[in-house]
């Protein structure tokens, strides 16, 4: 396999991996504070890290390396989780993944300052179009949004594009999965001195969700750590900024995630579909039916009928041998339907879009 390849790959993974970080942080900052929950699962993250860099007896970073391993402990390890689960304490995880777009963007301009690396002036055109969309989505839902979240959202989004760069650039002597290992050993005092101050009682333990307990593992272990391992060596094998365009695709499946939380089908609908935006040049525009046009079939909300369903066939409520009519209000497994639909969909765009990029990389 050609070392391009494996990196488009690794990234694809990677990207896949961290989908599930931004709905992962919304629903565990529910049950947890989000000082103690960045500064935890930093913890857990080093403790682990560390485990793996002993027993596979991995020689110590070089001393002028260590300026490198705290800016990306900044970026990623304590500027990322930090800012995104501040942010998620006013907006939701559907509309934070809006700004997921604006990652590529930030990447590639610290791919520049600090890899060396240097793009060809069409791949800057079509990542500030990728960056325009996004933008001009956000403005456009401003009234849904939060001020405050979406501050926070962008200086998460600058400070983890600077982490990713400053670690994809000490991966190519390092290695990859040693660098996250060691960038959580640098922060490790400074976390876990705050996670003991932040330590919640023991009683409100006892209260936390099964799904927050789960989030919580999730950030701790895939988003902190595994998702590092594929991602850095994707960004050292296929270029920091060309792969770093896969990011794009992040607000796909992450807003398939966000959608299987209750409350978010719509809104994963209308943030996605900027991504795929972003990722494909295609116009989106919301269908709005016309005096006239049948009606979806029954039990769907109105809402969604008219912002994303085109003019369909009405659906009758058949009759059961008892003549008694079915009823025709929401059934319990719709929720479920429109799930593995969602799924269905971003995931044969995310396909798509990964081809494209990479044949458009050809060129750029």
């Amino acid at each position: 396999m050609e070392k391009s390849t494996s990196g488009w790959i690794n990234g694809f993974i990677g990207v896949a991996i961290f989908a599930g970080s931004l709905p992962a942080t919304r629903v565990a900052v529910t049950a947890f504070e989000p000082t103690f929950l960045t500064c935890a699962r930093a913890t857990i993250a080093a403790l682990l890290g560390a485990l793996f860099l002993v027993v596979l007896r991995q020689p110590r970073p070089k001393r002028s390396d260590l300026s490198s391993l705290a800016i990306t402990a900044l970026g990623v390890v304590i500027g990322f989780p930090l800012l995104t689960a501040l942010a998620l304490q006013h907006v939701t995880s559907a509309h934070s993944i809006v700004f997921v777009g604006l990652l590529p963007l930030c990447t590639a301009g610290f791919a520049v300052l600090r890899g060396g690396e240097r793009p060809r002036p069409l791949f800057w055109l079509f990542s500030l179009m990728g960056a325009g969309i996004v933008a001009g989505y956000a403005l456009i839902n401003g009234g849904e949004a939060s001020a405050v979240g979406d501050l926070l959202m962008v200086a998460a989004v600058v400070v983890c594009g600077l982490g990713y760069a400053e670690g994809a650039r000490l991966s190519r002597t390092l290695g990859g999965w040693q660098v996250i290992s060691w960038a959580l050993l640098v922060a490790l005092p400074l976390m876990l001195l705050l996670t003991v101050i932040n330590l919640p009682p023991a009683d409100a333990f006892a209260n936390v969700s099964a799904p927050a307990w789960f989030s919580f593992g999730y950030v701790s272990l895939f988003s902190m750590l595994i998702g590092f391992v594929f991602w850095y060596r994707g960004l050292v094998q296929g270029g920091i900024a060309a792969v770093g365009q896969l990011q794009l695709f992040q607000g796909a499946g992450a807003g398939s995630v966000a959608a299987t939380r209750a409350g978010q089908l719509d809104d994963a609908r209308g943030d996605v579909g900027c991504c795929h935006l972003c990722c494909r040049g295609q116009e989106i525009r919301p269908v709005a039916l016309k005096v006239g046009d049948v009606p979806v079939g029954a039990g769907l909300p109105a809402k969604q009928a008219t912002r994303w369903m085109a003019p369909a066939l009405p659906v009758f409520a058949a009759v059961r041998r008892s003549d008694k009519p079915t009823p025709t209000g929401p059934c319990k497994s719709e929720n479920f339907v429109q799930i593995c639909e969602i799924w269905r969909t971003h995931l044969s765009r995310m396909i798509n879009c990964a081809i494209l990029v990479q044949k458009c990389d050809l060129y750029c």
